[in-house]
């Protein structure tokens, strides 16, 4: 049964289909609505939530009449791997999969991401309805149609845009959320803040945990997200703000291993980004400082091994912004104003490194991992 209220944020991406976000509670009606007439449909979901998705494939079953699939894989990031796809092609062959069905991912972002680009591929292109369980899912990944998978390379350097059917964020999902998995989820909704919209940063250091205002900073979020994909939805040129924190964050992820948790490896990358952006192109100090207190208030990790330097640097030249060998950074020329910065000195790089690296002594045991 669907509650009341329901919030729902139109995504209309230039020359794509639109669609909307729903902000809400007890979404399954919601989506039953969205499949119904369908003959089939794929839930792929992680292990952790194979409860969740037996209950969405019955759901599905009873009220909306398609033959439903469960379509389990790995939990976290190690979803987002060729073979796991494949895995996700094989079922889809094997149960008769066509153009009129439909994929449903639901999960946090590494599942969206999966599930996005496994639709993307099928038959090139079927419908995916995203039902993010996480924050980070509900405010970043599964809104903007980017979907992709890791290689030893880096982090989603293969994928597809592909823009979902609909996205449904059911908040109640959020209540048995670990602390470490909201506090990561939390880094996007604080770059959404310092890239657009800064009430977001004032509520969060009203409270740090996100509790009182959670359902306000989702929507703050994903109306930021929305905003931005619409007006480029390939990455062309605006949407490249998204990624305000992450070349550093996703060179972290792929030197770790993918053992950090994403958010904890964009919250090193923004306040990297932000003592860049004082260097090169004259952001005041007390919004740089505001990087390193709010995240570490959330609870998130602000330094990085010193000792590392040589092996990020050589991820990051093959960010998905870099051009040849040329690294480019999203800086902020303050609250509400990023912008790209292409071949940066690389003096200055070396120097806002510093600022958050740390020797391994001096770094908490836990920091980012999982």
């Amino acid at each position: 049964m669907t509650v009341s209220p329901v919030t729902r944020i139109e995504v209309t991406p230039t020359g794509e289909r639109p669609y909307g976000v729903v902000v809400g509670e007890g979404l399954l009606g919601e989506l039953a609505d969205l499949v119904a007439g369908r003959t089939r449909a794929a839930v792929i979901h992680p292990r952790a939530l194979r409860a969740t998705a037996d209950a969405v494939v019955a759901d599905l079953r009873d009220s909306a009449k398609v033959e439903a699939h469960a379509v389990e894989v790995p939990d976290g990031e190690e979803a987002k791997q060729l073979r796991i796809a494949g895995f996700c092609w094989d079922v889809l062959g094997q149960v008769g999969f066509t153009r009129d069905d439909v994929v449903v991912g639901l999960g946090g972002g590494a599942a969206t991401d999966l599930a996005g680009f496994v639709a993307a591929s099928w038959l090139r292109g079927v419908d995916v309805v995203q039902v993010p369980t996480t924050i980070l899912g509900m405010v970043d990944a599964a809104v903007g149609g980017k979907t992709g998978i890791d290689i030893e390379a880096g982090k989603n350097l293969v994928g597809a845009f592909h823009h979902p059917l609909a996205v449904l964020c059911d908040l109640a999902t959020l209540q048995t959320l670990p602390a470490n998995e909201r506090a990561s989820g939390l880094a996007e909704v604080v770059k959404a803040g310092f890239i657009a919209d800064p009430v977001i940063l004032d509520l969060l250091e009203e409270d740090p945990t996100g509790v009182l205002h959670l359902r306000e900073l989702v929507e703050r979020s994903i109306r930021v997200k929305a905003e931005v994909v619409s007006a480029d939805p390939k990455e062309a040129g605006r949407r490249e703000i998204l990624n305000y924190g992450h070349t550093l964050g996703h060179a972290i992820e792929k030197v770790e291993g993918f053992t950090w948790r994403h958010g904890a490896a964009v919250s090193v990358g923004m306040v990297f980004a932000a003592s860049l952006s004082r260097l090169a192109v004259g952001l005041d100090e007390a919004t740089a400082d505001r990087h390193r207190q709010l995240l570490e208030r959330v609870g998130l990790p602000t330094t990085y091994r010193a000792d590392r330097w040589s092996e990020l640097l050589d991820a990051m030249r093959v960010d998905k912004k870099s051009r040849g060998r040329r690294l480019r950074f999203v800086v902020l020329d303050g609250p509400g104003r990023p912008r790209t910065l292409d071949d940066p000195d690389p003096a200055l790089v070396v120097a806002a490194f510093s600022e958050v690296a740390r020797e391994l002594s001096d770094l908490p045991d836990a920091a980012g991992r999982l």
